[in-house]
């Protein structure tokens, strides 16, 4: 640090213990080769909180809906929820290792350097980035798309009455005020960001349960088989969401991806170490606690959909429009009218949190020199201390995404097959190497757990690939081959001779002075000292 006065005991600013934490996350960050430039003061409960926002059940679990109940009926949400977010766990309790060794904003792509190699590392940096960006285009669309179809009906607006051309333009236009204001908040700061994003921790799990019991309530018979009953709804059947053919088996394995897309993005909390207090204990758990809390809110939620149905065919024959077709039948509508209000701002705010995930993850890359023009997206804003060029640059990635591809369910597998790739590249490594080549690990671990986990990641995200490029998504297949091929060719012309990776080995210590000297000139450290003062009164 700038000043070796400021480690161990002596207290600056703030609770003695807190002081201590933040001082041994600066000396942390400062043996991975990094200088402290974001502002660090996020809570645990926040780091918990922006990787909940994030899964948002209540974005994931509703716009997703479709894509199992349209399936395989009942048995893709009581049996096939629980599975995918069985597998979900599996990638978290790896990662949540990974998070602990690597409290840094590209912990991930890190981890891969060290395991596999500088051109691994950088496959999972594009990975990781391409699965944020899309994930975020997703996630906005998803909230357009609900916001237009409930209160954008009582406004006046239908949607489905309009031109595909009109359709598209009112699409665009509402992912750039959506994404554009998202944007605005990043840009003041990580102190707003947190506070909303903390708000819609406890929004999230509030509106989930008012839902669930406002359902149950409105409910008529209760058939509790239905969880467990497994009905061919491909085709006309099933409102054309699946291809008609297909064996219940196959979309079984298909409606995996309502699971697949809804529990992700929960490296946010790793994204966002840098700024977090106690990082390398307080990151792996919230990975985990978001991963567990959203998936039994979730599948509890959904649940409670399935048993109310009044006519399983009925719902189902409505596609896409499934769920909002039987909430309109179950519940009274000024019920359902503060419901949606409620589920439309807890949509905006996973899109914020995402912005905030993305950009630390493009900062980070961009610190390593990983991607175009990186000494200006590194850059950090002196008032702020966000990346703002970073924060502005995935929006508009986002926005721009969605007039390539405007289908909400190729959007939506796109994001699951780039975010599971590069999850899983770092455990397929440790997989093969992991005690051998590193043995470093933090302060929270799962020993000897990480290898058959690792393993199960593996399997499980092959499986995602196969059924993410599967008709009608099959527009994905392309990009995936295609994104493969393009950083495969990029790599071996290009990046192998420039890309130097993350720093290791002499380059951490050739750094020491450099980072002290950062920190000094920027008055970081005085500032993350002030604001301990200031919160502990």
């Amino acid at each position: 640090m700038a000043d070796e006065g400021r480690s161990g005991g002596e207290v600056l600013g703030g609770s003695r213990d807190e002081a201590s934490i933040v001082d041994e996350d600066i000396r942390t960050l400062h043996s991975l080769g990094y200088g402290q430039e974001l502002l660090r003061r996020m809570s645990s409960f926040s780091n918990y909180a922006i990787s909940l926002s994030i899964i948002c059940i209540l974005a994931g679990c509703i716009t997703s809906f479709h894509v199992g109940f349209c399936g395989a009926g009942g048995a893709s949400i009581g049996l096939g929820w629980p599975l995918g977010c069985l597998f979900a766990l599996c990638v978290a309790l790896t990662m949540a290792q990974v998070a602990s060794a690597f409290p840094t904003a590209g912990g991930l792509y890190h981890w891969a350097t060290i395991l596999g190699g500088r051109g691994w590392g950088w496959a999972t940096a594009w990975f990781n980035l391409l699965g944020l960006i899309t994930v975020l285009a997703a996630i906005n669309v998803g909230a357009y798309e609900f916001t237009a179809r409930t209160l954008g009906v009582r406004l006046g607006f239908h949607a489905a009455d309009a031109s595909p051309n009109c359709a598209m333009i009112a699409q665009i236009m509402g992912m750039v005020l959506i994404t554009g204001s998202q944007a605005v908040i990043n840009h003041l700061g990580i102190r707003l960001t947190t506070r909303l994003t903390d708000f819609s921790g406890y929004l999230i799990l509030i509106l989930s349960v008012a839902l669930t019991a406002a359902i149950l309530a409105g409910a008529g018979e209760i058939h509790v088989a239905r969880l467990v009953t497994f009905t061919n709804y491909s085709g006309d059947a099933g409102g054309g969401v699946w291809p008609s053919g297909g064996s219940l088996a196959w979309l079984f394995l298909i409606g995996l991806l309502l699971p697949a897309y809804t529990v992700t993005g929960y490296d946010a909390s790793a994204h966002t170490a840098e700024e977090t207090i106690g990082a390398a204990r307080s990151v792996p758990r919230a990975i985990l606690s978001s991963v567990l809390v959203s998936g039994l809110f979730g599948w509890v939620m959904l649940c409670a959909v399935v048993l109310a149905v009044p006519d399983m065919d009925a719902a189902a024959a409505q596609g896409e429009n499934s769920f909002y077709w039987i909430l309109d039948r179950v519940l009274p509508p000024r019920v359902w009218l503060v419901l949606t209000i409620g589920i439309a701002v807890a949509q905006y705010l996973c899109g914020l949190a995402t912005v905030t995930s993305a950009s630390r993850m493009l900062y980070a890359f961009a610190r390593d020199g990983g991607v175009p023009f990186s000494a200006l997206v590194r850059r950090v804003s002196p008032r702020s201390r966000a990346p703002a060029l970073a924060i502005w640059a995935v929006a508009g990635l986002a926005v721009a995404f969605t007039v390539y591809t405007p289908a909400y369910a190729t959007i939506t597998a796109a994001c699951v097959i780039f975010l599971y790739i590069s999850y899983v590249i770092p455990a397929a490594l440790g997989l093969m190497s992991y005690g051998r080549r590193c043995t470093k690990t933090g302060p929270w671990s799962i020993g000897g757990w990480y290898r058959p986990l690792a393993a199960l990641s593996v399997v499980g995200c092959l499986c995602i690939i196969v059924i993410g490029v599967q008709p009608p998504n099959q527009k994905n297949l392309g990009i995936v081959l295609g994104t493969i091929g393009f950083l495969g060719v990029a790599w071996f012309a290009v990046e192998r001779r420039r890309f130097a990776g993350p720093p290791q080995g002499l380059t951490v210590r050739e750094r020491q002075w450099e980072i002290r000297a950062e920190e000094a000139n920027s008055g970081i450290l005085d500032r993350i000292h002030s604001d301990l003062e200031r919160t502990t009164g």
